[in-house]
């Protein structure tokens, strides 16, 4: 228990894209960083200076890997298709107003998307990303996007996949999970301390 209790996991959010600004959902479409994503990637260094990590994971779409790129973790990173984002089938690159103007009270935590992964399939990937992070030792860090670190979060503490849609997440925000009591409880030490302007 004691090399579990020291574990911590840092999460970030992939930087700002065209499609982050403008609230669209963004899935399988593999966009690139706005300019201002770029700077945030950038300012991500300073922010994470001073820390070592023995893992290093990301998504594989360009956002998430130019974001570890740019942070300056992309010669230790490793590609990993399960933290790839929710695939939103049929609401891909629709906004949530949009796709409640067809289908009133529509929460994406709760009711997931037609031709894409329902809540439960997209909990089973969370569930199986959770226990592959149990089993590093020492300090991970992950790059991915909003709802997949939001759905792995809440299955982290245990808790149904509907609670993601309470933990909002910024472009490039930098969250910590890890553990209490020990080791024995899973716990959010940060969550979403994102860049100024």
């Amino acid at each position: 228990m004691q090399g579990r209790a020291e574990s911590e996991i840092y999460l970030v959010r992939h930087a700002e894209t065209a499609w982050s600004v403008t609230g669209q959902h963004t899935g399988a479409t593999d966009l690139a960083l706005s300019g201002r994503g770029e700077e945030q990637a950038r300012r991500l260094k300073a922010r994470l200076l001073g820390r070592s990590f023995a893992h290093v994971l990301s998504s594989p779409l360009q956002r998430a890997r130019r974001t570890c790129e740019l942070a300056g973790f992309a010669t230790h990173a490793s590609l990993d298709p399960e933290l790839a984002e929710w695939n939103y089938g049929d609401y891909e690159g629709l906004t949530t107003a949009e796709i409640r103007h067809t289908r009133p009270g529509w929460v994406l935590f709760r009711d997931g998307c037609p031709g894409g992964e329902s809540v439960s399939q997209l909990a089973a990937r969370a569930d199986r990303m959770v226990s592959r992070l149990r089993t590093l030792q020492g300090r991970v860090l992950v790059f991915s996007s909003g709802h997949l670190l939001r759905a792995l979060t809440a299955r982290w503490l245990g808790l149904s996949l509907e609670i993601g849609r309470a933990l909002l997440l910024e472009p490039a925000a930098v969250c910590v999970l890890g553990y209490d009591h020990g080791g024995a409880d899973s716990a959010i030490r940060l969550w979403n301390d994102a860049p100024c302007s």
